[in-house]
């Protein structure tokens, strides 16, 4: 939903990696993404926080407080990522007409870095190059740089990545494209090291755009042309009409899907394994309109097992409950730690439709599990979610580097010492042999080496259950209800000695359309399980939204907003405004929430954004919506999905 590979490499011709330039101090290299050397890691969190008023950190591992030794434009924004990159070195502007003026002045080249702030790879380059001062030096010299938080300017992340995509038949971030001084992109990538790194061309930029601008210009230009064709629908262009999807369309995606099923573990490809939400919620609807029908039954069959098997690996946090973003491995075993509200309401919603299905209580309490999560660590005190929470933090107080999954990790010693009380006075087993047994704990640790490139999973565990409680209770030969009170205890015990440690980064960017997806987990948990309180929880962030992100004299909603200083919702300067995910998604919320407790006035504001979405997004020419109004001249292609 959030990330779909376009297929456009057909279309162009791979552009060529090495470009020498006349009068250049260094070459421009790139263009083949990282994502391909890691397997299409679709940006892996982690995080390496730079602010304003820092803490830097000594070598001894101890903290002390100094000002920073550079600041750039960048420190009068609010997204936390480009906060992150406030006091970097390279003179960063943030995307608006002063850095298109300042390259059109100095007839310069544009560098622009996109991101997110929980992106492993994207603090990488950051730690590596764009904290180095030399290569900042150049980038300085020889280039206008702009910062984009991608999840900010979805539109400026979305053209540009097509771009990359185009080339090279991947994409991902950091994402890192060369542009004209009137934004047309000439050459682009992902990752780069900071030195030539096979098969990685190292990141050191220069050269002179003046004396070879026709050159660059046109390659710029045919991309762009190309890009432009592909986002108009064929049968639209030629005038013909155009029909809706019918019963073929849909019976082909059951094909695709049950062809790319995987029945070991569940889930659909081979590693690394994504949830993919918005598959199960389609075979959710093919079972629910044809229930007794062989294809409603296989259908159901994946959803469920998938689901289960999710809930049972190390993707679904079992201590401090919600899932990561994505497993590396086909087993849902050992995750990438980060943690996105958008994954947590689509699952949210898959679950309750998984519960309604089958009555099992097992995919309630994984609803409620996913609701507690969000509701305690991601929600803010004005009603509005928190973005995300990253894969890395400091493994103890005062460490001087992060790690990925500090945080959620355990070794044995850890585990047999906080839980070492016997289970129902029985001193031969305690609570460490019960959660050792049931979520694999091993004193050697559980993680297979080849899931751990770095080394910093070693001799930790990350909990799965490979089995049942019922299993877990014959193996340890105790009663069933022992096995679940041990289970729920241990759990407990490790989530109060989790607390004691450093924290990973909480993103608290609020977006619209994050909002309302959670809108739709509220709502759907509510009416599924019956819960009053859930309905409750939806109906204060749709409040939420229409008293900080929606304009109701011009009816149009807003992208962002932001946790200030004083702990209170703040804005930056000039409002990014709403794109088409915040319209659809506010209108499906309010639908779901509608159905949920019948107030018509949710009913009716669904109405009112729905025709301002026809208004801003529609394409009365070539049909559908673009994902972007017409209102800013600086994109230049207004895409669709």
């Amino acid at each position: 939903m959030f990330f779909g590979r376009l297929k456009l490499c057909y279309i162009v011709s791979r552009l060529t990696l090495y470009r020498r330039v006349s009068n250049v101090k260094y070459l421009i290299l790139g263009l083949n993404d990282y994502l391909s050397f890691l397997g299409h890691n679709y940006g892996t969190p982690s995080f390496h926080i730079r602010s304003l008023n820092t803490c830097r950190t000594m070598a001894t591992g101890g903290e002390v407080t100094t000002p920073p030794k550079h600041q750039n434009r960048l420190v009068y924004e609010k997204s936390p990522y480009l906060l992150q990159h406030a006091s970097n070195p390279v003179e960063w502007y943030p995307w608006g007409e002063e850095a298109f003026e300042m390259a059109k002045r100095e007839d310069k080249l544009i560098f622009l870095s996109v991101g997110y702030s929980t992106c492993h790879w994207c603090h990488v380059m950051e730690r590596e190059s764009f904290e180095n001062e030399e290569i900042a030096k150049v980038m300085n010299e020889h280039f206008v740089n702009i910062k984009v938080d991608r999840e900010e300017r979805p539109d400026v992340d979305k053209m540009y990545m097509s771009f990359v995509q185009a080339a090279s038949g991947h994409g991902g971030w950091p994402m890192s494209v060369f542009l004209t001084p009137d934004l047309q992109p000439i050459s682009g990538g992902t990752y780069f090291p900071p030195e030539d790194r096979w098969p990685r061309p190292g990141f050191l930029y220069g050269g002179t755009f003046s004396d070879n601008r026709q050159k660059f210009s046109e390659s710029g230009n045919k991309i762009v042309e190309v890009l432009k064709r592909t986002s108009v629908l064929d049968a639209a262009a030629s005038g013909k009409h155009i029909n809706v999807p019918g019963e073929e369309c849909w019976k082909k995606c059951i094909e695709q899907l049950s062809q790319s099923y995987e029945p070991q573990f569940g889930g659909f490809g081979e590693s690394p394994k994504f949830p993919q939400p918005v598959n199960l919620n389609f075979l959710f609807h093919v079972h629910s309109r044809e229930p007794n029908s062989e294809a409603g039954s296989r259908a159901l069959d994946m959803c469920i097992y998938t689901l289960k098997m999710m809930a049972k690996g190390g993707i679904h946090d079992h201590v401090a409950q919600g899932f990561a973003r994505y497993s590396t491995d086909e087993r849902w075993h050992v995750p990438h730690f980060e943690k996105m509200l958008y994954d947590q309401a689509q699952l949210a919603v898959a679950y309750s439709s998984a519960y309604v299905a089958t009555k099992d209580p097992f995919f309630a309490d994984v609803v409620r599990d996913i609701l507690t999560y969000v509701s305690r660590d991601l929600s803010d005190k004005s009603g509005g979610f928190y973005s995300a929470e990253d894969a890395d933090s400091y493994p103890t107080h005062g460490a001087s580097h992060k790690k990925e999954g500090a945080f959620c990790v355990w070794t044995y010693n850890e585990v047999t010492s906080l839980l070492n009380k016997p289970v129902d006075g029985n001193n031969d087993t305690s609570l460490a042999t019960v959660l050792s047994t049931h979520y694999d704990i091993k004193p050697q640790g559980n993680v297979n080496p080849y899931q751990d490139p770095h080394d910093e999973l070693k001799n930790q565990n990350v909990l799965i259950a490979l089995g049942s409680e019922e299993e877990t209770a014959n193996k340890l030969k105790l009663d069933l209800a022992t096995v679940q009170t041990a289970l729920k205890e241990g759990r407990e015990i490790l989530y109060e000695a989790r607390q004691k440690r450093p924290r990973p980064h909480l993103d608290d960017k609020m977006l619209t359309s994050l909002q309302c997806l959670m809108i739709s987990g509220f709502a759907k948990a509510g009416q599924a399980l019956q819960e009053e309180v859930y309905i409750q929880r939806a109906i204060i962030a749709a409040n939420f939204i229409k008293k900080h992100l929606y304009n109701p004299t011009a009816e149009t909603l807003l992208r962002s907003c932001y946790k200030g200083t004083d702990g209170n919702i703040a804005q930056i300067g000039l409002p990014i405004q709403g794109f088409l995910d915040d319209y659809a998604f506010l209108i499906r919320g309010l639908l779901d929430l509608y159905e949920s407790c019948f107030d018509s006035s949710w009913l009716e504001w669904a109405e009112v954004l729905q025709d301002q979405q026809d208004r801003l997004f529609w394409d009365d020419e070539g049909a559908a919506y673009f994902t972007s109004s017409a209102s800013d001249t600086s994109i230049l292609i207004r895409l669709k999905e």
